[in-house]
């Protein structure tokens, strides 16, 4: 890790580890879906479930990372990727990030076509049952998410501290070459180090602290965002706790040549930031202000989902304890 990956305190910045960790999970779908004879094709992302952010990164350590199938449907296939971060002075080792990311192999010859996915070998039938129950709930919120798509609405002139409009930021990133895959769509690497950039301006403007990405909700790519399109990524709070604050990011995208072609919501997720000081301490987080019945619907949402978040935390170290 170099100093262009992190901040001004040395923490790597999570969208170059999601960056890695989707061109992992790209690299290991296409190599398998090329296995079998026919088209040649490509592994799109679709979806990356929650991502925890276990352990910061810094400058001058190596980042191992390691991907692995785990399911295969049809015409998609889960990869389950790994950051292993290592400090080469000592060789200490920690696990830093962990992901669930979701493929479908699109044709070389035809963008629109997708194609089947070569089934894998489980090691017993339990193990595919349980990859079918992720396949199906992953499907169903897909579809929830792209049934409740919002509009952005511009924050306010002279927002007051710690409201909503107060930290509502927006990135604007016309789409190049560097940015695509061989299809000429955007990397969905690429898009989530966006994401995560305006969600990064988002906490600091709320906290005016240090703050590091805790972890990502599940992103889901709704639609593919081609070369030449005008990105519009935008952040806002929807809710804070004591200790962190989560940003709701979407990613709107206009074709810039093409006429008749009207803006439309590409990508959308839930992006948890904490506040830190100057050595890497948690910070309480300002309490965020609330204006209006949408604001409080988002606030109550993210509460919703914190508790849930939260549960399932505790839940998991529980089950590690008794195992252990």
């Amino acid at each position: 890790m170099r100093p262009d990956d992190a901040n001004i305190v040395g923490n790597v910045h999570g969208g170059i580890i999601l960056k890695m960790i989707e061109e992992a999970g790209c690299i290991v779908g296409t190599r398998h879906c090329n296995t079998q004879s026919g088209d040649r094709g490509v592994a799109a992302l679709v979806r990356v479930e929650k991502t925890e952010f276990l352990f910061p990164v810094f400058i001058g350590e190596v980042a191992h990372v390691t991907a692995e199938i785990t399911y295969t449907s049809k015409h998609s296939l889960e990869v389950q990727v790994k950051v292993m971060a290592e400090n080469i002075l000592t060789g200490a080792k920690k696990l830093a990030n962990k992901a669930a990311l979701w493929y479908v192999p699109c044709s070389l010859q035809n963008v629109d076509k997708i194609m089947q996915v070569p089934p894998i070998k489980y090691a017993s039938a339990e193990q595919e049952e349980e990859g079918k129950k992720r396949y199906e709930a992953q499907k169903m919120e897909r579809l929830e998410t792209k049934a409740r798509i919002e509009e952005v609405v511009p924050p306010p002139p002279n927002p007051e501290q710690h409201t909503v409009g107060f930290s509502q930021s927006s990135l604007i990133h016309l789409v190049g070459p560097s940015d695509c895959t061989l299809h000429h769509y955007v990397h969905g690497g690429v898009t989530m180090k966006l994401m995560d950039e305006v969600a990064g301006i988002v906490a600091a403007r709320h906290c005016n602290t240090n703050i590091v990405t805790a972890s990502v909700d599940a992103i889901n790519f709704h639609r593919k965002i081609n070369k030449g399109c005008v990105v519009t990524v935008t952040g806002r709070m929807t809710f804070a706790s004591n200790k962190s604050m989560e940003i709701e990011v979407l990613v709107d995208a206009s074709p810039l040549m093409e006429k008749g072609k009207e803006k439309y919501r590409a990508v959308s997720a839930f992006f948890t930031f904490i506040s830190l000081d100057k050595d890497n301490r948690p910070l309480p987080v300002p309490p965020l202000k609330i204006d209006g019945e949408e604001e409080q619907r988002r606030f109550e949402e993210g509460k919703a989902r914190y508790l849930h978040n939260k549960a399932k935390r505790l839940a998991d170290k529980e089950a590690a304890a008794h195992q252990n």
